[in-house]
């Protein structure tokens, strides 16, 4: 099953029983991605966006679901409940100018932090990332999200300074 040309549907079992669906995100996903956004803790979301946003524009719903799936893709990762379908998190990249690298974003629902969904997120992204041909993938956080930076090295990132801004770091993996 698939939502668009080599992005397969992923369906996996967590440790704790859950089962998960990681697929590319629709543009019919932006009432989940509101829900999923307006859930998220106030740092949270600061430390994804890297400012404060009280709740998502629609500018910004729109820029994430209507992607093109070549230059920007986006994974989410989704749940069953009774009401329907639920996004739990969010790992997504946007090339470079040169198409040879990558800049990553990931958002996990606070509930969902050490579900093991970023990890498979950022695998099927890195596993992405790789399948067209880009060469590095890399990620600004801010210095104080130690979590983040924790994460990234567990995935074999390397962090260097920021050029200009002591608050961020700089994190690179070469595929």
């Amino acid at each position: 099953m698939t939502d668009s040309p080599g992005d397969p549907v992923t369906r996996r079992q967590l440790r704790d029983g859950t089962t998960i669906t990681i697929r590319p995100i629709r543009p019919g996903d932006a009432p989940l991605e509101r829900a999923f956004i307006g859930a998220l803790s106030e740092e949270s979301r600061y430390l994804r966006f890297q400012k404060w946003v009280a709740a998502p524009s629609d500018n910004l719903i729109h820029f994430l679901v209507d992607i093109d799936h070549a230059r920007h893709v986006a994974l989410v990762c989704t749940r069953e409940t009774a009401a329907g379908e639920e996004l739990v998190g969010e790992a997504r990249y946007g090339t470079g100018p040169d198409g040879t690298d990558c800049e990553f974003g990931i958002m996990i629902a606070d509930d969902w932090r050490k579900s093991g969904i970023a990890g498979l997120l950022m695998d099927a992204l890195i596993r992405a990332a790789r399948a067209r041909g880009l060469k590095r993938m890399e990620g600004l956080v801010l210095r104080t999200n130690g979590a983040m930076l924790r994460f990234a090295r567990a995935l074999g990132f390397r962090t260097e300074a920021f050029p200009g801004d002591a608050t961020i770091v700089r994190v690179v993996k070469e595929l």
